[in-house]
């Protein structure tokens, strides 16, 4: 393997304008990756920093190449257009990222039908159109990989009963994404889930889960963008099917400290706040 084994490859990515999503991509342009973000965020949020235009001038920065692609996962045309546009730009695709995800936590009785159509339609739905418009395509590709952001398949009442609505759409991610690695093996396309034990410091944790109490017991994006770059790395005939959390992969490539990735330098692990789904 070479030192830089995404070199070349592109990565779609849904999402991807600021957090999560963001990270990845700049950990894949380090090597000098091709990155297209199929994302909404064409001007700037009111309380949220970045857009689609700024992520892509980052990325370009870190030493990608960057396409920006304004779209919506729920729009079928917008799903196509940003395969299509990522195909021609670049030859090809290598990597799907599912990082589009809408979160409420609110219970049964309190969340709104339409937070709730809106958590099925970005998360599950999103999910699963996203990696099959994109599998003709895959096919071709020499390592192909499909990664959801969503958790492994707790069923234990206490997540599946503490905020139901977000519960199914994650659980969604997950199923579609097992489905897909189950499909698609014999074609060698690799379809996998991650999740990180602890929260992480992004403005979906800051400002629908715990504001700035929250973002300083939680870990930073580049745990997460260090765990995905190992699974794109990975033999995708070999590494397929499994809902993975980001700390085992990367402690299974031989990290022993996590203290670089605490949002606040200093914090003890011991400190920081658990994700959810995890027991």
């Amino acid at each position: 393997m070479t030192d830089k084994p995404l070199a070349g490859k592109t990565i779609l990515i849904s999402g991807g304008s600021r957090g999560i999503g963001l990270a990845i991509a700049l950990r894949a342009a380090r090597d000098g990756a091709n990155i297209a973000l199929l994302a909404k965020t064409d001007t700037p949020h009111p309380k949220l920093e970045g857009t689609v235009h700024s992520a892509a001038e980052q990325i370009r920065d870190a030493g990608g190449q960057a396409l920006p692609i304004v779209g919506d996962v729920r729009n079928d045309d917008d799903i196509t257009e940003a395969v299509l546009k990522a195909q021609g730009e670049f030859g090809g695709i290598d990597i799907v990222v599912n990082n589009a995800s809408v979160i409420d936590l609110s219970r049964s009785l309190d969340l709104e039908a339409k937070k709730y159509d809106l958590m099925q339609d970005v998360n599950v739905r999103g999910t699963f159109m996203l990696s099959r418009a994109a599998v003709p395509i895959l096919k071709d590709a020499p390592n192909p990989h499909i990664l959801s952001l969503s958790p492994p398949l707790n069923l234990s009442p206490k997540w599946l009963g503490g905020h139901t609505g977000y519960t199914l759409a994650k659980y969604g991610m997950t199923m579609a994404t097992l489905g897909l690695a189950a499909e698609f093996a014999k074609d060698g396309i690799a379809a996998n889930t991650l999740w990180p034990r602890t929260t992480i410091a992004t403005a979906a944790v800051q400002f629908a889960l715990g504001g700035d109490r929250m973002m300083k017991v939680s870990r930073t994006p580049e745990v997460y963008a260090d765990a995905a770059y190992e699974i794109f790395t990975k033999p995708a005939r070999d590494y397929t099917g499994q809902t993975l959390i980001v700390e085992d992969v990367l402690e299974a490539a031989g990290v022993t400290d996590f203290s670089g990735y605490a949002a606040v330098p200093g914090t003890p692990d011991s400190e920081l706040f658990p994700d959810i789904f995890l027991d």
